[in-house]
């Protein structure tokens, strides 16, 4: 029997390919860690030094946003810091620096209008400063008080009539009164300070007296079955209480207390009006008259509106007004001021004296 030469073994299998070849199906490639090919293929790709480069540009871009808020708050701060220079300067200035500047010859205006009481336009705070701006004014030829009131507190009343007198003197200038449609009560306390008072005829005057108004619900409160329960220390505290019953004595007590009012209030006119008054039983009542009337038992002097007083009295076309009255800026600073107890003062107020 021939023997058969010896079988050469197969070959052993190849990691390696020819170039353009593919692996076996049943050959597996060899395995590399994904995470690694992504890491080599972005550092390869964006070269040396890109981590430096990127948290450069992330610090710059923080520095700009932080450069750009200090600006902001800095523009901000410095609105509101320009917003309080306005509003103390015009607060404070009240205008009286344009009108000093004035030097023309004129006639200066001060208007009183509405109730002279605290906080108004009326008050005795801003009709005194506007005259005593209007009586500086080396231009000013005379003052002239422009009212219609029909009147209010008489302590008002007697602070502008106290300084009525001392500019006259101080000054050397005269003081004219025009009334438009009233000047009653607390206004004519004003007015009888003045050198001549001018009416229309229909202008409502007089009214010279004092009171003092409220309310009693004592017989009301004993038919609806309600007790009122107050406590004081001092036995006349609550007497101007409307919920308490008025004795005798405390009734006596404000009618002094009115009576004395009163009294300077007739004295205030006297040493005003002079012997131009034609004083009757009725002067003092408390009644009021018609501007016509008023000429006539001399609590005015002639009928005359403001122009003709500037042109025919004064001697100076040219009116220009001292008013003050309260602008944006007050009003806001007001408004943002404490208030704490106004309420009560008011209160207080409305049933305290007044002059009407």
């Amino acid at each position: 029997m021939n023997e058969l030469p010896p079988s050469s073994p197969p070959p052993e299998p190849t990691s390696r390919t020819d170039a353009g070849s593919t692996p076996p199906i049943n050959e597996p490639s060899p395995a590399r860690p994904a995470p690694a090919r992504a890491a080599s293929s972005a550092s390869s790709s964006a070269g040396p030094g890109w981590e430096r480069e990127t948290l450069e540009r992330l610090v710059f871009a923080q520095l700009r946003e932080q450069r750009w808020t200090r600006r902001a708050n800095l523009l901000l701060r410095s609105a509101w810091l320009l917003f309080l220079v306005v509003l103390a300067w015009a607060v404070f200035h009240h205008g009286e620096a344009g009108i000093a500047e004035v030097s023309a010859p004129h006639t200066a205006v001060v208007s009183i209008k509405g109730e002279i009481a605290a906080e108004t336009n009326a008050s005795s705070e801003a009709v005194v400063s506007a005259m005593r701006a209007a009586f500086a004014d080396g231009g000013a030829r005379a003052v002239v008080l422009l009212i219609d009131s029909p009147g209010g507190s008489p302590v008002q009343a007697g602070i502008i009539n106290d300084e009525i007198r001392r500019l006259k003197a101080l000054h050397g200038k005269p003081l004219y009164v025009v009334v438009e449609e009233s000047c009653a009560s607390a206004a004519y306390y004003i007015a009888a300070a003045a050198d001549r008072i001018f009416v229309d005829k229909a202008s409502i005057v007089g009214s010279i007296g004092v009171l003092m108004d409220g309310f009693g619900f004592t017989g009301l409160m004993d038919k609806v079955g309600v007790e009122r329960r107050l406590m004081t220390a001092g036995e006349n505290k609550g007497f101007l209480d409307p919920f308490s019953p008025q004795t005798a004595q405390q009734k006596a007590y404000a009618q002094q207390m009115l009576d004395q009012v009163h009294k300077q209030f007739i004295e205030v006119v006297r040493a005003g009006r002079g012997d131009r008054l034609k004083e009757t039983p009725q002067t003092f009542s408390g009644l009021f008259w018609t501007g016509q009337q008023a000429v006539e038992m001399g609590l005015a002097d002639q009928l005359g509106n403001l122009d003709y007083v500037a042109r025919e009295v004064v001697k100076a076309e040219d009116i220009i007004d001292y008013t003050q009255r309260e602008n944006v800026a007050e009003r806001l600073a007001k408004r943002f001021g404490a208030a704490v107890g106004a309420g009560a003062v008011k209160a207080l107020q409305a049933s305290g004296l007044q002059l009407r």
